[in-house]
């Protein structure tokens, strides 16, 4: 087999920045970002959601198949067509398909089936995960890279300033029938963008994060 051509590296981001430091800076901006549900209706222009997808696109992927596809929804009638479809399926789980031990978990989150903030964001972005390409070709770690790209995707919005929300109704099938997405992309993630509203505010319980030292490990860890 033929050897793949290669070409050389470019720098880094921050090319002479001790990694130390640029680490520091990167959580000063990205420790602020926040799941909201109180969104504003000012509108975001498609450039700055085409930006923060083209973002999401430089995500690695299995054997770089790129297994991934994002619809961008602004128009109302179809954004109020997708709150009725993940309010119906919001209703079931909150009254039967949750276990007790799930609703506990949600509590102090204060959600429920109201999804008003599906037809005030200026956008939804529908994520896809590609279960094969367009081509019928095999794609590899599907669920790794779209995972990836959807991380990408969320810090790209915070730090244009921009507020999301990581929604996932399940099962979100109606998504792709709404959108009219072939039987190859399947619905992964619906992700309100926008300004937060004036009065937003967010759960106490939502701010705290683990420290380092519950999750962090170097090597094998203390023996005991």
């Amino acid at each position: 087999m033929e050897n793949p051509p290669f070409i050389p590296l470019e720098p880094g981001y921050h090319p002479g920045v001790p990694p130390e430091q640029a680490s520091r800076e990167f959580y000063d901006m990205i420790k602020s970002r926040r799941s909201i549900r109180m969104f504003s209706d000012q509108p975001v222009s498609r450039e700055a959601i085409e930006g923060i997808v083209r973002v999401a696109t430089t995500a690695p992927s299995g054997a770089n198949k790129q297994p991934w596809r994002f619809v961008a929804v602004s128009d109302p009638a179809l954004k109020h067509e997708i709150r009725l479809g993940a309010e119906k399926e919001e209703r079931e789980l909150y009254a039967s398909r949750a276990s007790d031990e799930w609703l506990a978990d949600l509590a102090p989150l204060g959600t429920d089936d109201n999804k008003e903030y599906l037809d005030i964001a200026p956008w939804l972005i529908v994520v896809f995960r590609l279960t094969s390409a367009d081509d019928g070709s095999k794609v590899y770690y599907s669920e790794e890279s779209i995972g990836l790209a959807t991380g990408f995707l969320l810090t790209a919005a915070h730090f244009a300033g921009l507020a999301t929300l990581t929604h996932t109704p399940s099962p979100m099938k109606f998504l792709g029938e709404l959108l009219g997405r072939p039987s190859n992309e399947r619905p992964y993630m619906l992700i309100p963008v926008g300004y937060p509203a004036k009065d937003c505010t967010v759960p106490v319980h939502a701010i705290s994060r683990m420290p380092l030292e519950e999750v962090l490990i170097f090597d094998r860890g203390e023996q005991s």
